[in-house]
């Protein structure tokens, strides 16, 4: 049987992908307002203190999960924000469960953005010029670590973004996955 809180994360994280969508925005107001029920909710579920401490853990994992990311700027703060949402409402288990769907299920979803935005535009070889740089600018680092080279102490060059995806939908995939998954 499907919970109030199964319920209404999953009607918020639809209104979160059909706002990035439509608008590359996930509204503040989207975001706090399931914060608060998420609380309020795991409130009436259970002991006052498992609830907060459900409700902080699952907050907290889904913000930290997703912030390396938005660090690298591969993705913007309100998809960080609607994680951190989620996980609220699911728990800290079934956040990283989500965050990694995220990572699998946005990829794809990057790529395919890409490339219709190039075909929209005619400029498909230099985004994917551009794309094969940003990539390069962003493992380097890490493979010069791997060989023993020391990181860089001074910050590295801007990295020209080659388009914007709404990573809402990828999040709003993953938990519609993770919470119907028991349900099956």
């Amino acid at each position: 049987m499907w919970t109030a809180l199964e319920l209404l994360v999953l009607w918020l994280v639809a209104q979160a992908a059909v706002t990035d969508l439509a608008l590359r925005k996930i509204p503040n107001i989207l975001v706090v307002s399931g914060l608060a029920l998420a609380l309020v909710l795991h409130g009436l579920a259970g002991p006052p203190l498992a609830a907060l401490t459900h409700w902080l853990t699952g907050l907290l994992a889904g913000f930290f999960l997703l912030l390396p990311l938005y660090l690298l700027r591969g993705m913007a703060a309100g998809d960080v924000k609607l994680i951190a949402m989620v996980g609220a409402f699911v728990g800290p288990q079934a956040a990283l469960h989500v965050a990694l769907l995220t990572y699998l299920l946005g990829a794809p979803l990057a790529l395919a953005t890409l490339v219709w935005q190039g075909w929209r535009q005619g400029t498909g070889l230099a985004i994917a010029r551009q794309l094969g740089r940003n990539l390069w600018r962003l493992v380097q680092p890490w493979l010069g670590r791997l060989v023993g080279l020391p990181l860089a102490p001074l910050p590295r060059e801007t990295i020209a973004s080659v388009g914007g995806m709404p990573y809402g939908v990828a999040i709003a995939l993953a938990t519609v996955a993770v919470v119907a998954w028991p349900h099956r």
